[in-house]
């Protein structure tokens, strides 16, 4: 078999830009998907180059299944690669969210992907009697995973739990010779933008963050769909695995300069006060109750 990897969360998005430029690198690629009909669809895509493996990242029994089905399918031979993408981004001001929905945010970001790696790491070389080099392990971080902004909190935890927790794994994980990559994308063109126009900001109507809230919304569904196009992550993981020697981390961010560099850069308070003034998180703001 040529070279193989599973992606998770393939569906869609990045991870199904990443499925689409492994397979036309040559790889032969496990996709992880929840439903039927895009299992379907991949197949349509990508014919017998792609195995849809039916998972769910918070189920560890249908990861169970799915590391089988690759078990089987790969024989003896080494999996070279896992891309653990599967992910949701939960939104709300944290003083007045929904701990439920916090949980679910850390169940899928955080603990789905320790399932998924206790799941696929011995086919990756955790195991004695793989034959091959042993794997290594992509991590889809996000900029979040630096940086923490308004409104997305849960999902900043959970990059930045994610980001930690990778940390930790390769080393661990050296005992296996198993490297761990993290690429940290900032604003991708995919369909999860759609979704912040389905985010419910009445529900928080009794509180004070909704115009700051609102201005950001309206920032994400112009900025999103402006976004890397998320082939260009796909790209990236592909060197992820492939490289001699792949750095640590990767941040693929749009506007570099403005949105990485220098907010990495400049004192952490100075830019704290700066995206207060610009979205309206400043006591004089609260005050005044006024809204763009």
């Amino acid at each position: 078999m040529s070279q193989t990897a599973v992606v998770t969360g393939a569906s869609t998005g990045i991870g199904h830009a990443t499925t689409k430029v492994l397979i036309e690198k040559g790889f032969h690629v496990f996709a992880g998907i929840r439903k039927d009909e895009d299992a379907a669809r991949l197949k349509s895509d990508f014919a017998d180059k792609v195995t849809p493996l039916k998972m769910d990242v918070t189920q560890a029994a249908t990861l169970k299944a799915a590391a089988d089905q690759v078990r089987a399918a790969l024989g003896q031979s080494t999996l070279d690669g896992l891309v653990c993408n599967a992910g949701i981004a939960v939104a709300g001001p944290l003083l007045h969210i929904n701990i439920s929905e916090v949980e679910k945010q850390m169940d899928v970001n955080v603990l789905g992907v320790l399932r998924t790696v206790q799941a696929f790491a011995p086919l990756l070389g955790a195991e004695d009697g793989r034959i091959g080099e042993p794997g290594r392990i992509v991590m889809m971080s996000s900029v979040a995973g630096k940086m923490g902004m308004p409104f997305v909190g849960p999902y900043a935890a959970s990059k930045h739990a994610l980001e930690g927790m990778t940390k930790s794994l390769r080393k661990e994980l050296g005992l296996y010779g198993i490297n761990c990559v993290l690429i940290g994308p900032g604003a991708v063109a995919t369909p999860i933008w759609d979704k912040a126009e389905e985010i419910d900001v009445e529900q928080y109507r009794d509180t004070d963050y909704v115009p700051a809230m609102n201005r950001v919304m309206k920032w994400m569904q112009k900025s999103g769909p402006e976004g890397l196009p998320p082939e260009r992550i796909g790209r990236r993981v592909h060197h992820a695995l492939t490289a001699d020697s792949p750095r640590l981390r990767y941040a693929e961010v749009p506007q570099r300069l403005t949105n990485w560099s220098l907010p990495r850069l400049l004192p952490e308070k100075f830019v704290d006060a700066q995206v207060r003034k610009r979205i309206g998180l400043r006591p004089e703001d609260r005050r005044s109750g006024e809204e763009d």
